[in-house]
This record gives structure tokens, sequence and C-alpha cells, in this order.
């Protein structure tokens, strides 16, 4: 297996240097990112976000779809979802309007399908960047470029994505068993 650990700049440029898809696995119930932790205090006073803090990725994710190129991600959401996950329930619209297709799994129909508990992107279906957290805190990626490895996490993209529902779906639904 071919792999090394990234620090956070170089994994930016491969969220930036992908040729044609980029798509990540998200399952934890909440990440504690440094720049997300304001916006996060203000959604939960209640607060507006003028989602500054987002607008770099959300430029990113406009630019890649305007040259024809694909970011996705499926969401692992906990049932009931956690506080973060209904935050990103509100943020997540920004990046479906920036062409971002984000779609919601349920962690128990995850767990059904045999879909991994780790965090992950797949980069134009060749390589996996593992993603590693210390305390909810992105610490690092490990790169996996060999093809039997690269398989496996693609059979896993195809699962998740064919069973994921689209993330707006996902929010009117979520907030019509609410009322």
């Amino acid at each position: 297996m071919s792999s090394w650990v990234l620090p956070g700049a170089e994994f930016e440029e491969l969220l930036r240097s992908f040729r044609h898809r980029a798509w990540r696995w998200e399952c934890q119930g909440t990440y504690r990112q440094p720049a997300e932790a304001e916006p996060w205090r203000r959604w939960r006073a209640g607060e507006p976000d003028d989602l500054t803090w987002l607008r770099p990725w959300l430029d990113q994710v406009a630019a890649a779809t305007r040259a024809g190129r694909l970011v996705a991600r499926v969401r692992v959401f906990q049932e009931p979802p956690t506080e973060y996950q209904l935050w990103q329930l509100d943020v997540g619209r920004a990046n479906v309007a920036a062409g971002e297709d984000v779609r919601v799994l349920t962690e128990s129909r995850a767990r059904a399908l045999g879909l991994p508990a780790h965090d992950f992107w797949l980069f134009d279906e060749a390589r996996v960047a593992l993603m590693h957290f210390e305390d909810q805190q992105f610490a690092g990626t490990e790169i996996i470029a060999s093809p039997g490895e690269v398989t496996r996490y693609r059979n896993w993209w195809g699962t998740a994505c064919e069973h994921a529902v689209p993330l707006l779906a996902y929010r009117h639904d979520l907030i019509g068993r609410r009322r």
C-alpha cells in the first residue's frame, strides 16, 4: 500500500488540483475546526452568519464546477442529528448553491451497508486521502494510491451515492418531522 501523511497545506493542494471528481465521505458527528468555532457559536445563539469564514471553500467549489469538475460529499448523520449536524444542514445550503453535491445517509443505514467509520476523500477515483483527526480536529491526511485499496474506496463511494439522499431533501423531511 502506498501511503504518506500530508499536513494541511499539502492536502489543500490536492483539493485544488483534482482533475475530474473530488468526493468526501464524512462520518463524524461533530468536527471542531478552529475556523468554525465562532460561526457555530453564532448559530447556536441565533445570530446571523454572513458565511465569510466559508467563502474560500464556496469559491473553490464554484470555480471547480464551472470548469466541469465535480465536488461532492456524503455526510453520515446520527439519529437524531447532533447539534453540529443540524448546523451543517443550515450551512450546507450554501455548499449546494455553490455547486457541491451534498448528500446525507443515516448512520444506521451506513452501518447496514458496511460503509467505513472513518473520513476520507476520493480524488479522480485514483487516490484516497484518509483524514486523521485528534479531538475532532483535522490532524493530517494519509494518501493511498494502491489500486486494490482505491478500488475498495470506489466501491464504498458507489454504495454511498446510491443510497444517500440530497441534503436539501433530507433537511426538508427532517424539518417536516420535527413540526
